[in-house]
């Protein structure tokens, strides 16, 4: 018991001294504060230090696990290179967590349902709102960052929230999380911002000017962008995209406002073109395990091969980070559930470890070994383009250049557009993370690049250039 305390007392010193998140890139000393960076394109940690926001989908964290279960699954997220978890606070208005615990009364989010007593060795003291409390401070532990979404979206499109119960409700999380050092706020919740707009900016402006330090963007429904409604509200930070997972085929629906197919870049790239300009990141791409286009279990399913496309297109189109998803994972998929969505395999604990989990600290890695704020896309370096899976997408630094082909096609650049008469150039294999050497090329022209093995859906891979 003297433990449990002792460890409850430094973690709430811990907290108490690592107030986060400026929103702005001041000068700054905790080391854990998130910023936008002074070019509004990236986010920034601590004293103006390169964040890469390497996202997993947790949906349905604070409802399924138990505590032990949730450091399980914070730990298997910390070793693979995760640094954000996003997570519902409120899936359904009636929603209980592993213990029973409801979060509401009258399933009324003006009114959560609260207890006196907090201890963690008290199961009859702990309720549901303890249990998130140690769900992020488990996560803080761990150097992870917790994007809340405080109330899924379909529960406010279906009348369950109105405009003064999302205050009150707004007013109540921000205050109790705006000291913890590890939050962003993510308002909406697979929506349109169009379906109830005045509760999703009451939600959005109310968390902002409570907590103004952490970061907050909205999250959309599939196929759109935050942009789309927010953009110029001073409260959202940062677009958030998602991408949806539908193919190129499934892609035809008249209510459908982009049609962009699988190419998630083309939301980046609009993003970016928008001023004021402001930092953003594909937040659901298609999902590991989880059919095509959702609702048909009998279809093929995303696979690893696929996230990793998803998330180096939108990277090197100049996103600041990218979500990683897996269908068992993102429901917390135990055998036995009742209700589960798009038909989930494997149990949230085997589905940890899948192989695109396993490979998304590789796209981190990559980006973070080079200079970071000054990178932009640069399509000009790329002389011959295709489309869809043979497209190819380019970043360059200062002195560096990275090209990616998700089918391993030759890629032709033109060259001149890094200082030198010649550049060092080499393979990075986004499976496995490790490099081959070319060695030096001319720096002038058109250059032609043939990537290992034969072409294929797959066989991705990053050609690096960098000044000698």
């Amino acid at each position: 018991m003297l433990n449990l305390i002792r460890k409850r007392l430094l973690l709430f010193a811990f907290l108490s001294s690592a107030i986060i998140a400026c929103k702005t890139n001041e000068n700054v000393s905790d080391p854990n504060k998130l910023a936008v960076s002074e070019n509004s394109r990236f986010l920034a940690i601590g004293d103006n230090k390169p964040f890469f926001w390497l996202g997993d989908t947790g949906w349905l964290l604070f409802g399924k696990l138990t505590r032990e279960e949730a450091e399980t699954y914070l730990e298997n997220r910390k070793q693979k290179g995760f640094n954000v978890i996003q997570v519902m606070v409120l899936h359904t208005l009636d929603v209980t967590n592993a213990y029973g615990d409801s979060a509401l009364i009258s399933k009324n989010v003006a009114t959560p349902l609260l207890t006196k007593g907090t201890s963690f060795s008290d199961s009859t003291e702990y309720d549901f709102w303890d249990h998130v409390d140690f769900v992020v401070d488990k996560a803080a532990e761990k150097g992870i960052y917790m994007a809340l979404v405080p109330v899924w979206g379909n529960n406010v499109k279906k009348g369950g929230v109105n405009q003064q119960q999302g205050k009150t409700y707004a007013e109540f999380l921000a205050n109790r999380y705006k000291n913890r050092p590890n939050i962003i706020w993510l308002d909406g919740g697979d929506i349109k911002g169009s379906d109830s707009l005045e509760v999703w900016k009451t939600i959005g402006s109310t968390i902002n000017k409570i907590d103004s330090t952490h970061l907050i963007t909205f999250h959309p429904r599939g196929r759109s962008s935050s942009s789309e409604w927010f953009h110029n509200e001073n409260w959202l930070d940062f677009n958030m995209v998602q991408s949806g997972h539908k193919t190129y085929a499934q892609d035809t629906a008249a209510k459908e406002t982009l049609h962009y197919g699988e190419d998630n870049w083309r939301y980046i790239q609009a993003d970016l073109a928008l001023k004021p300009t402001k930092p953003t990141i594909d937040g659901e791409p298609s999902y590991e395990g989880i059919p095509h286009g959702l609702h048909d279990v009998n279809l093929p399913r995303w696979t690893a091969d696929d996230v990793r496309r998803y998330g180096y297109w939108s990277v090197l189109a100049g996103a600041f980070g990218y979500t990683y998803g897996h269908n068992s994972v993102m429901q917390m998929y135990k055998k036995g559930d009742k209700k589960t969505s798009f038909g989930p395999i494997e149990t949230w604990d085997k589905a940890i470890d899948a192989p695109g989990a396993g490979q998304m600290i590789h796209l981190k890695n990559l980006l973070l070994a080079y200079s970071f704020f000054d990178r932009v896309p640069d399509q000009s370096l790329i002389a011959n383009q295709d489309k869809q899976y043979d497209y190819l997408v380019a970043s360059r630094g200062a002195d560096y250049a990275l090209i990616y082909t998700y089918t391993g096609r030759n890629i032709k650049l033109n060259m001149g557009k890094l200082p030198g008469d010649s550049v060092t150039a080499s393979w990075f294999n986004p499976r496995d993370g490790k490099t081959t050497a070319i060695g030096d090329v001319a720096n002038k022209g058109i250059q032609e690049f043939n990537p290992p093995a034969e072409p294929k859906a797959g066989n991705d891979w990053v050609l690096v250039l960098q000044k000698k």
